[in-house]
């Protein structure tokens, strides 16, 4: 997990709040589980920052901490309305997934990367696993997850963001990470990880229906989530069987679908592209070395960021 909400000497100064911006992305797209509306809220935490006046900007003796207490409020108000929107989602809600940074190249004569990964740092608090996991919490529940345990703010700090006193702050954090440990699996080390994506990216491309069942777990799972805007299953497939026959049809509708493994939220995954444009990423969960869950974003507004 990353510490990088520790308060340091980061000045008091407009450009020393803006060294920090990747550090508020970060955590609110962990609290949000959507890339756009994590800078949005930071978009709207800068706009805050920037209607103090010079002196109450000079009173801040941590612009960080400041910052990160402002992007936790508006992160734990959208996370709010967040959840009235997923009731109304057409279909089933999955995150918006994050490619690898670097993926994307340097703008022309500016030198800078364009590239909304490079602003959430990759490790295995932003796997697909865990913001699912994420989404079965109550808003201050993870707040307070995310704020201590991945980013290591500290509790009276965390107490000031969700209205609570820093001892329920506590209470909330460990009613998180039991939801996280009773969804954690076996550790798979990530080459077996990658080896698995890959098997079942040879079986899906040759039809083999035999080969994907043998891959996945019995009791896997897989969702699809187009959001109402293109075609995907309303309700979780289940079973080996079911998603392998699911694939191998889609295959044998769209034969042109190319496939190609690429990093999605830090872990091996796939894209998949039609005449050159992305319209599905996957990513996996493994048990030991079967599929245990496929998450497919289909929902064209979540992949904008597959899309340079």
């Amino acid at each position: 997990m990353t510490g990088g909400a520790e308060r340091g000497d980061a000045g008091s100064g407009p450009d020393a709040a803006s060294d920090d911006r990747s550090v508020l992305i970060g955590i609110c797209y962990r609290l949000l589980g959507s890339l756009s509306d994590a800078e949005d809220a930071v978009q709207e935490t800068y706009v805050r920052w920037y209607r103090l006046s010079d002196r109450e900007r000079e009173a801040i003796a941590t612009p960080r901490a400041w910052l990160i207490r402002t992007a936790g409020r508006i992160g734990l108000d959208m996370l709010g309305s967040a959840r009235a929107r997923h009731e109304r989602y057409v279909g089933e809600w999955l995150p918006e997934p994050v490619p690898a940074p670097g993926r994307w190249s340097t703008l022309p004569g500016t030198g800078e990367v364009d590239d909304p990964a490079e602003r959430v740092s990759l490790d295995e608090s932003v796997s697909m696993a865990l913001l699912v996991v994420l989404e079965t919490m109550t808003p201050a529940e993870r707040v307070a997850f995310v704020l201590h345990d991945v980013f290591r703010y500290p509790f009276d700090e965390v107490a000031t963001i969700v209205g609570r006193s820093p001892a329920a702050c506590r209470q909330l954090a460990a009613s998180a990470r039991r939801r996280v440990g009773d969804a954690r699996r076996v550790a798979v080390a990530s080459a077996e990880h990658a080896a698995v994506v890959r098997s079942f990216a040879a079986a899906w491309r040759s039809g083999d229906l035999r080969a994907l069942v043998d891959l996945l777990d019995p009791d896997a799972t897989a969702i699809t989530d187009g959001g109402g805007l293109v075609s995907a299953e309303l309700e979780p497939i289940r079973g080996a069987e079911a998603i392998a026959a699911f694939f191998v049809g889609v295959l044998a509708r769209r034969p042109d679908l190319a496939v190609r493994e690429e990093e999605v939220n830090g872990e091996p995954g796939l894209v998949v592209s039609l005449g050159g444009e992305t319209t599905a990423v996957m990513a996996f969960a493994l048990g030991g070395s079967a599929v245990e869950h496929v998450w497919v974003v289909r929902n064209p507004d979540k992949l904008r960021a597959w899309r340079r």
